[in-house]
This record gives C-alpha cells, structure tokens and sequence, in this order.
C-alpha cells in the first residue's frame, strides 16, 4: 500500500540541541499511525515539520509519493494536512457553522456571504462524522468534545486527508472517548490517514494499526499495534520496565491524620461520605466521571464547604471554611486543571514555588527574593524540574514540569495531608514515573496522601487501599490486595453498593 505521508531521515536542530535525528516515518491511507515519546522526545517538534510551521535542517518529505521542496503552513494545508491539538482553536463567539467557513471561503472585501450555502456546507460536514451538533450554535456553548468534533469537519471541509490528533481525549469523559473513536473509525473508512499522539497508552490499542516510538529525538521503532503489549511500549519509550512507572514502596502506615464522617455539601452533590487517610499511606479515591470525587477534594479544601457531617484532623473536629483555613490546618491541595488552578504560567518558577508561604518568605512585610531563590532552588533540585532555571515562566515548561512546580509550592508548606487530582493527567510515562517516585518518597516520610484519579493502572499501583464512590457518596474502601480493575469497576459502576449485589438491569 503506497504511503499517503512519507518523511525520511528527518533531521531539526535549535541552537545546537538536536530535536530530531534522521527520524523515518510514514502513514498510509485508512489508517491510524500512534506516535509515542516522552516529552522532549521530539513528537511536537516532527508535528511541526509535517505542518510546515519548522523547515527541517535534513531529510525529505513527500505526501502521496511527490517531493514537497518547500513546505509551510500554506502549503501544508494545500496538501491536505491538518493538525488537531487538546484545546480547539475556534472562535468562541462565533457559531458553529461561522468558525467552519473560516479559511474555507473565499477572501476580498466586497465578498458577499451566502448564509444559507454556509449552514448547509457546516450540516454537511457534521453529518459526514455523525456529529449531531446544530451549525447555528455558538462555539462557547458547545462541549470540549464537540468542539474537537467541529475541527474536525473543518479539516475535511478543508479536504484534509493527513490528520493529526495531538491528545485528543485528555479532557474527555469514557462515553466522549467512545464517540471520538467512532469518528475515527468513520474517518478511516473514507481513507484518511491519522496520526494519533497520546500520553494513555491503554487506549491505544482500541484505535491503532501501528505505532512508533521516540526516544530523545530519534525513532526507536515502529510496530503493529496488535503485536506490541504496553510493557514493550514503554521500554521502547523510555528504556525501563513497567514497573518503574509505579514504584510503590510499602510503608507501614501511622495514625489517623484525615477523618472525614458523614460528610457532605449538597450543592456539589456529595453526601454521606464516611473516609479516612493514616500518615504513610496514600488513599486512591476512584469513580467514574460525576461520582463526586473533585467535589468531595474541594469540600475537604474549604472551596465548597461541607453543610454536612465533620472533618477530623487527628482526631479533633475542625471547620474549614475556607482554602486559607485548610492551609492553616496543613491540608496542600493539587488540582486536576492545573494550567488554570495549579501554578500562574506567567510567572516564574520561583514566584510560582512560594505562592502558598508568601508570609514565610517577607521581611518587615516585604518578599525577600533572596529567600524565595532559595526556597525555590531547594524544591527544583529535590523534585528534578527542568530546566532548572528559577527565572523562567512557568508556562515555559512541559506538563510533567509544572506539575512538579504545582507540588513545590505545596510541599513548601510543609502539609501533613496532601490532596491530589489527577496528579499525571496529560504527562508522558518519564514524568509519571517521576512523579510516583516522589509520592513514595512523601508517603514514606509521612505524609497522608488521597489520590484521585481515573487511571485505574494508577490507582492499583501507587494506592495502599482504594476508595469507590459512585452517585455522590463511598461506596466501598479495598485494601490493596483486593482492589483489582473488576472489583472497583463494579463499584463504580453501582453494581455492588454497600455490599450488596444490585442487578444491573434494574431500573
């Protein structure tokens, strides 16, 4: 089958770092070619070359077996690429059907728009992926999955037969997950070529036909995605085992540090809610999407203060109505968003490590710079950021990254309980690794951890009992030794419920 992308021998510096190192790869039509890596690996830095945004330093490119001498963004989109990326690039202001016409209607100033030819063309579209979406809709008022799906139909309104899906589900729920998996297989049979680049290795073999790997700017290798197991994906991607990923070390736990009994906020749709984390020990907090798992973070942090039931801090009672008073009682929470909610992108990596001791780190009421470098300096070196430049922004950084700066800032703080929301989401295998390593390390010195996450591989690897919620409340608590994918997914999924065995064709 004659390839419909060809590159060979790809080859991109940046003052003198080399991202790309004679990288081959190719992808043929009506397939799915997954492409792997660490971040740094070089997979943006290939996107780029593919869609012309980077000029490479060596190598040649060819799209349906013809040389492209001179690629750029224009020339790119002639040649029927197009690249999705985790967050759509529409114009929210405007409709559906008004962010399709972009850059697919012609220009000039006395242009005369032909509504209804436009809202046609949008339907048309649409109906092609099976989105039911009304073109007259403004974009802002749309899900981030029918978001993606209006890209999409831009891209083929463009006649885009190279797609490139840069971590398309990071932001969606499993049923949102299916649905794009159907547009993919919808897209397949009318001949496009997709290029899928993901960080959830588990879903790749529910939509791939191959894969390849990068490793440090060089291909390892390239597949059938039927004949690759996840363990060997991971050692192509990063050179260890898979064991590595979770490097959980048992500790014994200690005391009771965070009770929570009878607990609820019935805004936020949680109640009843009977947990408990020791000192040593991390709590997986497991559930399907709209269990209540966020909530009930954002309860214990004072965000929504409970209006039900007691928290306990070592044993006594304690109010929190407020993130200040749960900073105070030495409650450290990581939010899942943590581009929105986690560090401040604009600011430096210092600024960012000492948001939450400000007070600690001010003299006769002003900040003292010399402190916070030092501060800050600590933490970068302790958990491994990089670069390890205490002035760059934040926003600089890879995910994996400013996930460790999120966690500085709280660890500065000294907590005995640390709350953390997908504390891995969208970081390649490298830096989840580095990650768990570092929640052992805590743990083993202390610190109660609850860990909320919709890995199940994570919560089995790193937890030292599971906790299930489902409709709002606890459903059950598992020690590890029990806790296997099956017996949480029927709790999450109200199948078991207080112990009971619930039918589940009941209404």
């Amino acid at each position: 089958m004659s390839a419909l992308l060809e590159l060979t021998g790809i080859s991109k510096a940046f003052a003198g770092v080399q991202a790309l190192k004679g990288v081959s790869f190719d992808l043929r039509a009506g397939e799915v070619h997954a492409l792997v890596g660490e971040n740094g690996a070089g997979k943006s830095t290939l996107v780029k070359v593919i869609t012309g945004a980077h000029r490479p330093d060596g190598g040649t490119i060819a799209v349906q077996g013809r040389p492209v001498e001179q690629n750029d963004p224009l020339r790119a989109r002639e040649l029927g690429i197009a690249a999705i990326y985790q967050q759509p690039a529409l114009f929210p202001d405007l409709t559906v059907a008004e962010n399709i016409a972009i850059g697919l209607e012609p220009g000039g100033a006395w242009r005369r728009v032909r509504w209804g030819h436009r809202r046609e063309r949008a339907r048309r579209l649409l109906e092609r992926i099976g989105a039911v979406i009304d073109p007259e809709a403004d974009v802002r008022r749309l899900s981030m999955p029918e978001q993606q799906l209006v890209e999409i139909a831009r891209a083929l309104g463009a006649e885009a037969r190279i797609l490139i899906l840069d971590e398309p589900t990071a932001s969606l729920s499993d049923q949102d997950v299916d649905r794009l998996f159907q547009v993919i297989g919808e897209l397949k049979a009318q001949g496009v070529g997709l290029i899928y680049i993901s960080h959830r290795l588990e879903e790749l073999p529910r939509v791939a036909d191959r894969v390849t790997a990068l490793r440090d700017g060089a291909k390892v290798g390239t597949r059938p995605m039927a004949a690759v197991t996840r363990g060997e994906l991971i050692r192509m991607m990063v050179g260890r085992e898979l064991s590595a990923v979770f490097p959980k070390v048992p500790v014994e736990p200690g005391e009771v540090v965070l009770e929570a009994r009878g607990l609820g906020n019935r805004a936020a749709g949680v109640h009843d809610v009977d947990l408990s984390v020791r000192a040593g020990e991390i709590l997986g907090l497991a559930g399907l999407v709209g269990a209540g798992r966020t909530e009930l973070a954002r309860i214990l942090f004072g965000l929504t203060p409970a209006d039900a039931g007691e928290i306990r801090l070592r044993g006594r009672p304690v109010a929190i109505d407020s993130p200040a008073r749960a900073v105070d009682l030495g409650i450290a929470y990581v939010p899942e968003d943590r581009r929105r909610h986690g560090v401040i992108l604009e600011m430096t990596i210092a600024a960012n490590t000492t948001l939450a001791t400000l007070g600690a780190h001010a003299r006769l009421g002003l900040l003292d710079a010399g402190l916070e470098r030092a501060t800050a300096g600590q933490f970068v070196r302790r958990l491994g950021i990089k670069p390890p430049m205490l002035d760059a922004p934040v926003g600089n950084l890879s995910g994996g990254n400013q996930q460790k700066v999120a966690l500085a800032r709280w660890l500065a703080a000294r907590p005995a309980v640390l709350i953390l929301d997908e504390p891995t989401q969208g970081v390649d295998v490298g830096a989840k690794a580095e990650i768990h390593r570092l929640m052992s390390e805590l743990a083993g010195a202390g610190l109660a951890i609850l860990m909320i996450s919709s890995e199940l591989p994570e919560v089995l690897g790193m937890s030292d009992r599971v906790a299930v919620m489902h409709g709002g409340t606890m459903v059950a608590v598992l020690d590890r030794a029990e806790a296997t994918q099956e017996a949480i997914l029927e709790r999450a999924l109200g199948h078991i419920l207080a112990g009971a065995e619930v039918d589940p064709r009941a209404d």
